[in-house]
């Protein structure tokens, strides 16, 4: 029986194991797809000890990036981004990739209108780079927003009507609003949204995050990360079976 997983902190939320594990009922695989929750990135050696039969896992936060120096070799996109979250395993050498790029791009483009031609990434980690990658391929100019902002980046209080007015696309890329914690968002004024924006919210559980209600209550168009979670999960078991 092959082994499959999900690499990340306080993962018992994730979204991998449910769809992975339903994904084997219902098409009668022989495998199996665990949670491997670990506290600190050392810890993914015991785990490829311990785990005979693994072929292939799944990285998530807070481990995209530094899960790179594990690695033995990495695809053109997850060099170029910066960030893993699927590692192929073969005879015990390990192969990154970012299928990130994939489900974010197959998610979003199907949604965007022409005046979607600037976007604000909220969050400067694993899945940021992610994400930024991607819009770059569509030739959408975009603005990084961090909490500890670096080169051309700003801060959350920069944010006011002006750069609202100028970015009708806004990404969460953070894990705020994430189940149990469906209270939090990002701290942008909500209050200058308007039918011309489009929230799109990585986070999936809740299935209409405080971000996105906020975007919604001011008329903006919404999307969650089920479609993005969805197209990147099959984007990496068709590399784990390439």
């Amino acid at each position: 029986m092959h082994k499959f997983g999900l690499i990340g902190k306080d993962i018992d939320y994730s979204f991998s194991k449910t769809y992975f594990t339903q994904k084997f009922d219902n098409l009668n695989i022989d495998a199996t797809y665990e949670n491997y929750d670990i506290d600190n990135i050392l810890k993914l050696k015991s785990v490829l000890i311990r785990e005979k039969n693994l072929k292939g896992l799944n990285v998530t936060i807070p481990y995209k990036q530094s899960v790179i120096e594990f690695l033995d070799q990495l695809d053109q996109t997850a060099k170029a981004v910066g960030a893993v979250n699927t590692i192929k395993i073969v005879q015990n050498k390990l192969y990154g990739y970012n299928t990130d790029v994939f489900g974010f791009m197959s998610a979003l483009f199907p949604l965007l209108e022409k005046h979607h031609q600037k976007a604000l990434v909220l969050g400067s980690g694993g899945a940021s780079k992610a994400i930024c990658y991607a819009l770059k391929s569509f030739d959408i100019d975009y603005k990084i927003v961090s909490r500890q902002p670096v080169n051309n980046q700003i801060h959350y209080n920069d944010i006011n009507k002006n750069t609202m007015n100028a970015h009708y696309l806004i990404i969460n890329c953070t894990p705020l609003g994430t189940y149990p914690n469906i209270d939090e968002s990002p701290d942008i004024p909500y209050a200058y949204l308007n039918q011309k924006h489009f929230l799109f919210d990585l986070v999936y559980n809740p299935k209409v995050s405080t971000f996105l209600a906020q975007g919604n209550n001011q008329g903006a168009k919404i999307c969650n990360g089920y479609d993005m979670l969805r197209f990147q999960a099959e984007k990496s078991w068709e590399i784990w079976n390439a």
